[in-house]
């Protein structure tokens, strides 16, 4: 169908009922629902337009929901299954949060040429001025039915860069999940194929913003996201100026068989899927601004993946920025996190923002607020 269903909560034989989390309602949001075991009586149980993280009682006679939307910080609630409030039991907003303006995030969508409705988050800067030109942030998932968008409290770690003047953006494409069985099918042995067809869109809907400055378009994630934002380099190397792809596998054929070939087949079978789904086909595409990212010792995505493209980018003459963090495997902490962190940050700044790197105050800021700095304006 068009909506799909989350998580089964809870069977009820008793009473013939099932209790179930799904996105119905708008596809960037969670809702708990009851059904008969027949089919009828679908009756949503949570409320407003909200995210909501639900646990349900072991009878099913009570839940409590963590809620919250782009615009609201997390609150959490006592209810029947009624759906009634029975006690708010907590709230995120702390005394001061009022005090303090953050920067406008909202949740948007753009409509394909083909008809799918999408949806982003974005989150622009302090003062927009509609005659200055501002840099684009991408951070992006990208893998079948792993959407990046909900309409939930991101947090003020996007406050930073708004502050700096960036717009930050979160994107999805028609198989994220948010058209359901019918979104993901369509990316069955054609990896990376309608990733970059929206994302492009997207592109092209920023551009139709006079704020938006299409030289100054990057682009980050890791693992499956890395894939993308290499792809974006090299594939959609005319909209994509800058992007940081970090555990990236750029050939599905060196990818784990149980993830890849439920949705590729095998090489055998779709060899021209496999083809037009690596980032090395594309490698002659690629301009210049990708950083490549990788753990010595990843043991999810083999570093044979970003070795085989920088092989291939050396071959073929092409500038571009190498990072690798020794015993790193999909991920890593500690002091290389902080590095990977500081460093991405440097990036942006050198290559989107085109201004100094404040190195003694965002790294400050950085420690105190325990991995992102960000905060809003005092009022």
């Amino acid at each position: 169908g068009k909506w799909q269903v989350t998580n089964v909560l809870l069977v009820d034989e008793e009473d013939g009922l099932v209790y179930f989390t799904a996105r119905k309602e708008a596809s960037t949001r969670t809702d708990l629902y009851r059904v008969k075991m027949n089919g009828k009586g679908l009756t949503r149980l949570t409320f407003g337009e909200y995210t909501h993280a639900v646990r349900l009682s072991p009878k099913g006679g009570y839940f409590i929901t963590t809620y919250s939307n782009v615009a609201a910080p997390q609150k959490m609630a006592v209810c029947n299954t009624d759906g009634k409030v029975l006690r708010e039991i907590g709230d995120a907003k702390g005394k001061e949060f009022d005090n303090y303006e953050l920067a406008k995030t909202e949740l948007v969508t753009m409509t394909t040429p083909d008809g799918y409705t999408l949806p982003a988050v974005i989150t622009l800067p302090f003062d927009l001025d509609p005659d200055r030109k501002y840099p684009v942030l991408i951070s992006i998932y990208g893998g079948p039915n792993a959407g990046s968008v909900s309409d939930g409290w991101k947090g003020i770690g996007n406050q930073w860069y708004a502050e700096e003047g960036m717009i930050q953006i979160s994107i999805d494409h028609r198989a994220a999940g948010h058209h359901g069985k019918e979104g993901v099918a369509l990316m069955h042995r054609v990896l990376g194929k309608w990733e970059m067809n929206d994302y492009i869109e997207w592109v092209k809907w920023l551009r139709t913003k006079p704020y938006v400055d299409p030289r100054r378009v990057g682009i980050t994630g890791g693992s499956y996201g890395g894939y993308v934002t290499a792809m974006a380099l090299t594939f959609g190397s005319e909209y994509f100026a800058f992007g940081i792809a970090g555990s990236s596998p750029t050939d599905w054929k060196l990818y784990d068989t149980h993830y890849t070939e439920r949705f590729m087949d095998t090489p055998a079978e779709n060899p021209e899927g496999y083809k037009n789904g690596s980032v090395m086909t594309y490698a002659d595409k690629y301009k210049s601004g990708l950083r490549i990212v990788h753990g010595t010792l990843d043991d999810n995505v083999h570093m044979q993946n970003s070795i085989q493209l920088v092989d291939k980018l050396e071959d073929l003459g092409k500038n571009f920025e190498l990072m690798l963090y020794p015993n790193g495997r999909h991920g890593w902490g500690g002091a290389k996190g902080v590095h990977s962190r500081v460093e991405a940050a440097r990036f942006w700044y050198k290559n989107l923002l085109e201004k100094p790197f404040p190195e003694d105050q965002y790294t400050k800021l950085y420690q105190m607020g325990g991995g992102r700095p960000g905060a809003g304006r005092p009022r």
